[in-house]
């Protein structure tokens, strides 16, 4: 005998398709849910890395602008030195130069003529003195004119003054020190 079915067989594989749909799409949802959780993982990860990466290349490039900026100062230092070593060899060079120049300068007084303040500059000597006559002031000019370590004398003023005497004077005067050139110079122009 043939059976027929009269339940709703239809609804029920509706209801199963529907749950069977359900399930798929809750375990879709759960896998996609997943993937995302993943991957903000990772990219979390990387960016950490990343970050710890960064921190360790600034606290270096810190540590090379400290050393950079020391090693500027030891620079700055270094020339300040140098710039010293340099006044002090001008000086201890120059030395032995000041002595032949008061030297020359006392060779050129006459005789009647008393010196009685100099003032040394770089590349002049301003004299001032008394003199028993005006032509010991001449024979000092001319004496400071013909020496090695003077040129161009130039006197700024004589004054009478009866303290030297009926002819004495006061007088002021000025004169270029000559200072050899130096031996690269000499070199340089042949």
């Amino acid at each position: 005998m043939t059976t027929i079915n009269l339940l709703p067989w239809r609804e029920e594989a509706r209801e199963l398709e529907r749950k069977a749909f359900l399930g798929k799409l809750i375990a879709s949802a759960l896998c996609g849910f997943a993937l995302v959780l993943l991957w903000v993982f990772l990219a979390q990860n990387q960016l950490d890395n990343q970050n710890s990466r960064n921190s360790y290349l600034k606290s270096n490039i810190a540590e090379m602008d400290k050393k950079v900026a020391e090693i500027s100062q030891l620079k700055n230092k270094k020339q300040e030195m140098l710039s010293r070593m340099k006044v002090i060899q001008d000086l201890q060079g120059n030395r032995s130069e000041i002595v032949k120049i008061f030297d020359e300068l006392v060779r050129a007084v006459p005789d009647g003529t008393y010196l009685g303040s100099l003032e040394l500059s770089e590349a002049t000597v301003k004299v001032s003195g008394y003199s028993e006559s005006n032509s010991r002031i001449s024979t000092l000019m001319r004496n400071l004119d013909m020496s090695h370590k003077y040129a161009n004398s130039n006197l700024t003023r004589v004054q009478h003054d009866a303290r030297m005497g009926e002819q004495g004077s006061v007088f002021d005067l000025q004169v270029e020190i000559e200072r050899p050139a130096p031996a690269g110079a000499e070199k340089s122009l042949q």
